[in-house]
């Protein structure tokens, strides 16, 4: 099962990590002493707030991360009005498990819809920033899929339609927003947990899997190995920091091993500076069929105290489902069990819709990740030398 079907069958990316059965873990065998740490007392999901309800639609379902999304909404008190998609399979599929979505004759009849407050897409990458521009550009707030803009072209024309229009431009880091485990690795490192963040190191494989769109194989359409997967490890890298200000050192991409393909990228790795902090991430395409989930994951962020690992989909020969947050300080390594962590994204932009707010993500912080990343991709060298 590849990681988008997962995803469509289990409604949240969170959900599904933690579903995949792994072979129990004997502490023993890591050679050091480690100690569970059941987070007593942390509080469930955010509880819906009292709000008045958002009105929501859907525009392009090209990638099934759209029913992550979804979920995200309804599950905080969002109401799905309509659906709107070019590809009328696309649309089948989607009203069959929300039938209370009316089904729109053209993108224009919700743009047009006034009761309608934020609009959700995971259309076909190079098609999402256009569409939020005409999305904000009909008074409505926007919540996207990443990669959420593919071109500089396209952020310089999203950065100057939101500033004119105050609407909300959201960008779903689902890597970080949609994972209990770095939530919380989050949280500890603003805490001071491991004192001052010095450096991140992020790998980011995935599994291609069967049946994949024609435009995933084309660069243009689908952004790039680091404009696409690269997304998570740049917000990774500015979330863990907090640094408002940020620089591409090197970055590589390239197709190493695909050669029926030539217009797609499987590899990609990258170099990041910011005020006090450095970085280092690698993307690719390489997951083996052995691993039970789309890809290992994993996240090292170094302090000057500490430091701290997280593996959100799965841990190798170890214990079982997804969610894993690994701590070592001056005193002790910890094991943090992390799958409970309450996932603030949601509600947070529901409140930013009504309140005119920004607590879910700051604008500038949206627009930052991507900037880097498409800088990233820009610049971005082979990975082999040519033959």
């Amino acid at each position: 099962m590849n990681r988008r079907s997962f995803i469509s069958s289990l409604g949240t990316s969170s959900a599904a990590l933690a579903a995949w059965p792994m072979p129990a873990f004997d502490p023993a065998r890591a050679g050091r002493a480690i100690r569970t740490e059941i987070a007593a007392g942390r509080q469930p999901q955010p509880k819906m707030s009292a709000r008045p309800p958002v009105a929501f639609a859907a525009i392009g379902l090209n990638h099934s991360h759209i029913y992550s999304q979804i979920e995200t909404m309804l599950g905080n008190g969002a109401t799905l009005t309509a659906v709107y998609a070019k590809e009328p399979e696309l649309v089948a599929a989607f009203t069959k498990r929300y039938p209370q979505a009316r089904v729109a004759r053209t993108e224009q009849e919700i743009l047009d819809d006034k009761a309608i407050q934020l609009v959700v897409s995971a259309g076909i990458p190079n098609e999402r920033a256009p569409l939020g521009i005409r999305v904000m550009q009909a008074g409505k707030d926007f919540m996207v899929d990443k990669p959420g803009v593919t071109t500089l072209a396209h952020l310089a024309e999203a950065r100057r339609v939101q500033a004119q229009t105050k609407r909300i431009y959201s960008i779903l880091y689902g890597g970080r927003l949609e994972s209990p485990a770095t939530q919380r690795a989050v949280e500890l490192v603003h805490a001071g947990a491991i004192g001052q963040v010095l450096h991140t190191m992020g790998s980011g494989p995935h599994k291609i899997g069967a049946d994949r769109p024609d435009w995933f194989w084309k660069r243009e359409q689908f952004g790039g190995v680091l404009g696409d997967l690269g997304t998570h490890q740049v917000d990774y890298f500015l979330a863990f920091t907090k640094a408002t200000r940020g620089a591409v050192v090197a970055a590589r991409s390239g197709n190493l091993h695909h050669p029926d393909k030539p217009d797609f990228e499987d590899f990609g790795d990258a170099m990041l500076q910011a005020e006090t902090a450095a970085g280092y991430f690698r993307v690719d395409w390489f997951t083996p069929g052995g691993v039970a989930t789309f890809g290992d994951s994993r996240l090292t962020v170094m302090g000057t105290d500490g430091y701290l690992e997280v593996r959100p989909n799965v841990d190798l020969a170890g214990r079982p489902g997804g969610s894993h947050l690994f701590l070592v300080d001056q005193k002790e390594t910890r094991y943090i069990e992390a799958k409970d962590t309450p996932l603030p994204y949601g509600p947070r932009l529901l409140d930013d819709i009504v309140n005119r707010t920004e607590t879910a993500m700051p604008q500038a912080y949206t627009f930052l990740v991507a900037q880097l990343v498409l800088e990233a991709q820009a610049q971005a060298r082979p990975p082999v030398l040519s033959k």
